[in-house]
């Protein structure tokens, strides 16, 4: 069984990306375009499961496949699409069982890489939002400790709900 587990924010997740996202683009090779830090350890004074999350953009996911071999030296599990039609996710896990980093492969062009990015730049600018974030993931982790499901699915119109201003946000000029 799968738990919950939020720490605060940790200054030292920006480092370890950056540290796994050279490792990460080297196993990728030519395939990759560029790299994001995204996910809650990359909004600066919230709450988070501590696990680096990664977008990868790359040129075609189905070359990033080659991969497969230099991501598994690096300790990572290809799981192919796992859910998400061109997508490729790869999860790795420290010694102890938890997962450690996540990285999600998207090609250019993708809705979900400027989905995933305008959201973490969202929240950085507004951190009022982020603070209803953390405290909704809090309240979300307390009633369901044991269940990943619950607590992803009560996330879910805060996600939206953050997309669609992000969005607009995004495109506002200036």
């Amino acid at each position: 069984m799968q738990r919950i587990f939020l720490v605060p924010y940790d200054p030292s997740w920006a480092e370890e990306f950056d540290r796994e996202a050279s490792a990460v683009a080297g196993a990728m090779g030519g395939v990759l375009v560029a790299i994001h830090h995204i996910g809650s350890t990359a909004i600066p004074g919230i709450r988070a499961k501590p696990i680096i999350d990664m977008l990868a953009v790359v040129n075609d996911v189905a070359l990033l496949d080659g991969s497969r071999q230099a991501m598994e030296a690096l300790g990572y599990e290809a799981m192919g699409e796992f859910g998400m039609a061109g997508r490729r996710y790869f999860r790795k896990h420290g010694a102890d069982g938890r997962r450690t980093h996540q990285v999600h492969a998207f090609a250019v062009g993708s809705a979900q890489i400027g989905r995933h990015v305008a959201f973490r730049d969202f929240l950085r600018a507004h951190p009022d939002e982020a603070e209803r974030y953390d405290a909704l993931k809090g309240r979300l982790a307390e009633m369901y400790p044991a269940d990943v499901g619950s607590y992803t699915d009560g996330k879910d119109g805060f996600i939206r709900e953050m997309d669609a201003l992000a969005e607009s946000w995004r495109a506002a000029p200036g």
